[in-house]
């Protein structure tokens, strides 16, 4: 395990330039990575070119004893297979261990979404003559009009916004840019703050920012600080459901779905590489489209039901 170091380094290199993986995505990498490496110390095994199908099998009972979701499991073969498939590449190993592994069945969870009757009284909490009521509309209507993620939301600059044609251009995962529409709720919640509110807040700071979303000091908002005036409305509208940027991201693919839209428009508004991650929000479609169904169609139900 001598040249571990330098493996990671190469590694974080290769996944830095040339996937343009997040630090967040990195981070999880070289936690795996972590996993392993304690995994093959504890068996004695100091050459990566010693590990076969029976360690490989070894390694992932040894995952299963910790009690670890299929989910998990499936996420560390992954991030080991490309960490193979690196080295493999740059003739550090002779083979990639993880190729012939079959990931397991992870069980997608249905996302959970925001029904319209609690959204419209999220929509009604924010003091509009307020700075920090201005920012905190414009941060729940335009996560809720474009689906964005909230890191999106948080890097998003002044020049991102065409007010011409009301559409955003975002940076998304792996700095894949995207444009997204939005639509007039969202548009005149962002003239409002732009124009008022966050003049206001920008005249508190020490330097200026072309970020869009700020704090009450003036200073661009964390993610974290995004998530909490999300809680904090909640809080104001007395709703007992949690809600979350992400879980504005799957109201928006749901209720987008729920009105028509075609998964592959969906698919591109949420800047998802596989459709099968967007396929997720089909399941929840279903029960309305049955309804519609039983509704609209002639020979649906007899006139006796």
């Amino acid at each position: 395990m001598n040249n571990r170091t330098y493996h990671y380094n190469s590694f974080v290199e290769y996944l830095q330039i040339e996937k343009n993986a997040s630090p967040y995505t990195i981070k999880y990498y070289l936690n795996d990575l972590e996993i392993m490496f304690a995994f093959l110390e504890k068996e004695g095994i100091s050459n990566l070119n010693d590990i076969d199908h029976n360690v490989v099998r070894l390694f992932l009972t040894d995952l299963y004893h910790q009690q670890l979701s299929r989910r998990s499991v499936s996420r560390k073969i992954s991030s080991l297979r490309s960490f193979f498939r690196f080295l493999e590449r740059e003739n550090q190993v002779n083979k990639n261990p993880f190729m012939q592994i079959t990931l397991p069945k992870s069980d997608k969870p249905i996302p959970e979404f925001i029904y319209m009757e609690e959204l419209e009284k999220l929509f009604k909490v924010n003091d509009l003559s307020d700075p920090i009521g201005q920012r905190n509309q414009a941060i729940l209507e335009i996560l809720y009009a474009t689906g964005m993620r909230v890191s999106e939301c948080q890097g998003l600059l002044l020049e991102n916004i065409d007010f011409s044609l009301n559409i955003l251009n975002v940076q998304g995962k792996g700095r894949k840019e995207r444009y997204i529409p939005f639509g007039h709720f969202a548009e005149e919640a962002l003239r409002v703050y732009i124009n008022d509110g966050r003049t206001k807040l920008l005249k508190k700071a020490h330097s200026l920012t072309n970020t869009v979303f700020l704090n009450a000091r003036g200073n661009p908002l964390t993610a974290r600080g995004i998530r909490l005036i999300l809680n904090k409305m909640v809080e104001k509208a007395a709703l007992t459901i949690h809600v979350n940027p992400h879980k504005l991201r799957h109201t928006f693919a749901t209720h987008m779905l729920n009105e028509g839209a075609d998964i592959r428009s969906v698919q591109e508004l949420l800047g998802h590489e596989n459709l099968s991650s967007t396929q997720i929000y089909t399941h929840v479609t279903k029960d309305r489209l049955k309804s519609v169904y039983m509704k609209s169609h002639p020979r649906a139900t007899t006139d006796d039901h």
